[in-house]
């Protein structure tokens, strides 16, 4: 048993050309074939298709499978007649050539009614599409159109948000004004478009999924996200209000400094509440591993914590918002610390080097914490070796 590798021709353009009868068979046949259709007529698609039948019965044939490759068309001058002859020049390749599938390559709607002629013979495998490149029949737009309209995730893509938006726009346009409609269409449009350029839909699917797994693996984690995402809320809402009573000052970089001021320990705190979670995660499974980089987390945010409360404090104090700090008495012991006020940079200095000795402090118990983690499961695996 072989599979047919056909193209088809309705409308004979390839007999009118060249005037051959079909059906034209094997390899080097329609191989010349092409030329003579190409030398008739270098603008007709016919050559791209039988160039891609050609290049489908290659492929057949190296993949192990026997092939016949043909060319059939409609030679008469009625619709009946031409879908007859193709009839019977399909039952004549079968009955000589033991054929049980097919193959079907088109270029045109009208070749593609051929398609239901070929089935009633043999099961078709494929049909084979041939939209030529730069075309100038209206044929190729007519292809592409099908395609597009053939693809579900398009249509929904593309067709929808069209439809909706030309459904939309005459209702908002007779209810307030046309201005109102075409705004509100165009910023519907713009916001879908960047949901998808940006793929928001991925995100927030992985998003689900991964708390979907968190839920239930039962993972602490799951909690302190939780509890950070309304720490965050909380810091937005106090840096905001912060912001808003900042009262005779012109520009936003002053508020925008009130806020950073006023949001950042709520912020990190939320930070910190998620990273904990993770680290406790890590510390509970099996494997008992912890890496260094998540023990770091913490400590890495409060650093920056600190040289963001440094600098907005900076500015704000420089505008006058702040009065100078200024340190009470303290007595350590037998130790007496008077009273004493920092300067505006002796404040920002301050705060920069406690964030440096912070982080670098994080740094070495991450280094102890994972170096004494891989010494115990060194430790262990050697009593596991012994004791085997």
């Amino acid at each position: 048993m072989a599979t047919l590798v056909v193209c088809v021709d309705r409308a004979d353009d390839i007999g009118r050309k060249t005037g051959l009868e079909t059906p034209i068979v094997g390899w080097e046949a329609v191989r010349s074939l092409v030329t003579d259709v190409g030398l008739a007529d270098p603008e007709d698609s016919s050559v791209n298709s039988l160039l891609e039948t050609l290049r489908v019965a290659r492929d057949l044939r190296d993949g192990d499978e026997e092939s016949v490759v043909a060319v059939v068309s409609g030679a008469s001058d009625s619709v009946v007649g031409a879908d007859r002859a193709v009839a019977l020049q399909l039952d004549d390749l079968i009955a000589e050539y033991d054929l049980d599938r097919a193959v079907v390559v088109i270029d045109s709607a009208e070749d593609e009614r051929l398609v239901p002629v070929v089935e009633s013979r043999l099961n078709v495998d494929s049909v084979d599409r041939v939209v030529v490149r730069q075309a100038r029949d209206i044929e190729s737009t007519y292809y592409l159109l099908k395609q597009f309209l053939a693809d579900e995730e398009l249509r929904q893509t593309v067709l929808v948000p069209i439809g909706l938006a030309f459904v939309a726009f005459p209702a908002l346009a007779l209810m307030y004004s046309p201005a109102v409609g075409a705004a509100t269409i165009t910023a519907v449009i713009g916001v879908f478009l960047l949901y998808k350029g940006f793929s928001i839909d991925d995100v927030i699917t992985d998003v689900a999924s991964q708390t979907r797994d968190a839920l239930y693996s039962g993972n602490v984690s799951v909690v302190t996200y939780v509890v950070a995402v309304g720490l965050t809320l909380v810091g937005v809402f106090v840096g905001a209000l912060g912001a808003s009573n900042v009262e005779n000052v012109e520009g936003v970089v002053v508020p925008a400094m009130r806020f950073a001021y006023d949001s950042i320990p709520w912020l990190t705190t939320a930070g910190v509440t998620a990273s904990v979670g993770r680290i406790l995660d890590e510390s509970l499974t099996d494997d008992r591993s912890l890496s260094s980089s998540s023990l770091n987390i913490p400590f890495v945010l409060a650093s920056v914590a600190l040289v963001v409360r440094g600098f907005s404090g900076y500015f704000l104090e420089r505008a006058g918002i702040f009065d100078r700090f200024t340190v009470p008495t303290t007595r350590l012991g037998a130790v007496r610390i008077e009273s004493f006020t920092l300067g505006t940079g002796e404040r920002l200095a301050v705060f920069v080097v406690a964030a440096v000795l912070l982080a670098i402090v994080g740094v070495r118990i991450a280094a102890f914490v994972t170096e004494t983690s891989i010494e115990d499961d060194a430790i262990d695996d050697d009593e596991l070796e012994t004791g085997s």
